[in-house]
């Protein structure tokens, strides 16, 4: 069976059997009314224990009217700071990786840096910083504050006044909208995972060049379409995601085959894992490197998505242009969640690895260095320190003896989740595809890759408090080049540090099978473990 469902520019096709487990709820849907009501900012739709939270996170339904507001504002600071080509985005979270996915389709020039690895932030700070600008999105996080504070010292060494080369994206009322301050104020009601179209993303994304009145006329397009009780792609899309769970099919794989925007799979991994996990519920993403990539055609009980053209048993296919597909995404995980029967705006398990990060560095203003139970390695291969507890790797000789004790434990038709506490710029490709395929036979699982800290603030929450079929292998690296925060007791490199071990007690603290693995060197290290995975 195949739906196919058009409007506003975007094309959803549905195959197989997400086609009849999606059938029935998608009449119930447009019986209760739900495409209206949510495109009216209807707090209710998730239930009374959500409705208070609902209410103040539903400005995104709104995001393609309400954002023009932006434009004047835009385009004054767009003049002012022209001539600062090197536009760097220090922020968490959705709508960063919102305005990356912006900059990239339209071939604009945007540093995103969504982490602390000194080696990263050192990088991008050593500018041209004459031709730099930082912008500063959402909430100040114990991230940001760092990232900012180091590069206003850079900006002071290199003789350049901060206050020049510094704007920042924040809710009104935040104490950076203070004098001395480029301040744009966002709207109040949008926040977290849903606020690509808001200032959060659309500020950082025009600032390097970016068009984003086109992303705006795009989600527009779209808006007719979605207050449809049938014909509404979203509404489709939203029904086929929420009943995979129910149907024995908790993980989404997602493979983009090569005609849609760059890293727009990136952002809808963090979207859906942030909005739906929760409970032992919701929808685990794993993004793979294409349609034909280790572990997206053989494993069984999934729901595989194309962003592109449709192939022939895929589940779903997506495509359309930007802005009205984040706008579709949006819509649709709003719809899932209360599929699934979740809030999708309350993130837990990412409050609680913020709290006990803040609890690790507090520890640092007294000189106490971040430390987590298990710290001593219990086996050393080559530039590779082995970090576990229990006795899953007992008897374990060598990194392949680990591997190969760490898949085993992969529940049948679970997941293997990769976060790597290292610099986007170390060589990491090459780990995900032999570990998909060692899950995939041995396990019939998923491998999923990411890069930490972003994960702390999105797929971390379906990590944490999803379905409880994942196991985990953390990565981190040696800092051969830290760098001090200016006006904080720690560093970069014992902020990302005290990052890992927070992300790590919150796992076993909810029984989840973690390793540590840390590479003394990171690329000996990297290449170690590259060979042990195709070994």
């Amino acid at each position: 069976m195949t739906l196919r469902v058009t409007g506003g520019g975007v094309s959803l096709t549905v195959q197989g059997d997400a086609v009849g487990e999606s059938d029935g709820v998608l009449e119930r849907l447009a019986a209760d009314g739900v495409p209206a009501a949510l495109m009216a900012g209807n707090a209710s739709l998730w239930g009374p224990e959500a409705t208070d939270e609902a209410a103040g996170r539903l400005g995104w339904v709104h995001a393609p009217e309400r954002s023009r507001r932006l434009l004047p504002r835009l385009d004054e600071l767009t003049e002012r700071f022209a001539g600062l080509d090197h536009v760097v985005l220090a922020g968490t979270g959705g709508a960063c990786l919102a305005a990356e996915v912006i900059a990239r389709g339209q071939g604009a020039d945007l540093t995103l840096l969504d982490t602390v690895d000194p080696h990263q932030v050192r990088r991008a700070a050593r500018g041209p910083l004459d031709r730099t600008l930082l912008v500063v999105s959402g909430a100040e996080t114990v991230e940001t504050d760092a990232v900012r504070r180091v590069f206003e010292r850079a900006f002071r060494d290199a003789g350049i006044d901060p206050a020049g080369r510094i704007v920042v994206v924040g809710p009104p009322g935040s104490p950076l909208d203070a004098p001395g301050h480029t301040f744009v104020a966002a709207d109040p009601e949008v926040a977290g995972c849903f606020g690509a179209l808001s200032a959060y993303g659309l500020v950082p994304a025009a600032l390097c060049g970016a068009d984003v009145r086109r992303l705006l006329d795009e989600a527009e397009a779209l808006v007719p379409s979605l207050l449809l009780g049938y014909d509404n792609p979203g509404l489709v899309l939203g029904a086929a995601l929420g009943t995979a769970p129910a149907n024995g099919r908790d993980r989404l794989l997602i493979a983009d085959d090569g005609s849609g925007p760059l890293g727009l799979d990136r952002w809808i991994e963090q979207l859906v894992a942030e909005s739906t996990g929760k409970d032992g519920r919701g929808l685990v993403p794993v993004v793979v490197e294409g349609p034909a990539a280790p572990g997206f055609g053989a494993t069984r009980d999934v729901r595989r998505l194309v962003l592109g053209d449709p192939a022939d048993g895929t589940g779903l296919a997506v495509s359309g242009p930007l802005g009205a597909l984040f706008l579709l995404w949006e819509y649709a995980a709003a719809v899932a969640c209360r599929v699934i029967g979740v809030s999708p705006f309350d993130r837990p398990a990412i409050s609680e690895s913020e709290e006990a990060l803040s609890g690790l560095l507090r520890g640092a203003e007294d000189g106490t260095p971040p430390v987590v139970i298990g710290c001593e390695p219990v086996l050393v291969d080559g530039e590779v320190e082995v970090h576990a507890t229990g006795d899953m790797l007992e008897g374990a000789k060598d990194l392949r003896d680990v591997l190969d004790a760490f898949t085993h434990a992969v529940p049948a038709d679970g997941y293997v989740a990769v976060m790597a506490y290292l610099d986007a710029a170390d060589d990491t490709t090459g780990l995900r595809p032999p570990l998909a395929r060692r899950a995939a036979h041995e396990r019939d699982a998923q491998a999923a890759f990411g890069l930490a800290p972003r994960l702390l603030h999105s797929t971390g929450q379906v990590y944490k408090d999803g379905p409880r079929t994942g196991v985990f292998l953390q990565i981190t690296g040696a800092v051969t080049a830290d760098v001090d925060v200016p006006g904080r007791p720690y560093s970069l490199g014992t902020l990302q540090r005290a990052q890992a071990f927070a992300d790590l007690r919150a796992l076993r603290t909810r029984g989840h099978t973690v390793v540590r693995l840390h590479l003394r060197d990171r690329a000996a290290g990297l290449a170690r473990l590259e060979a042990a995975l195709s070994g």
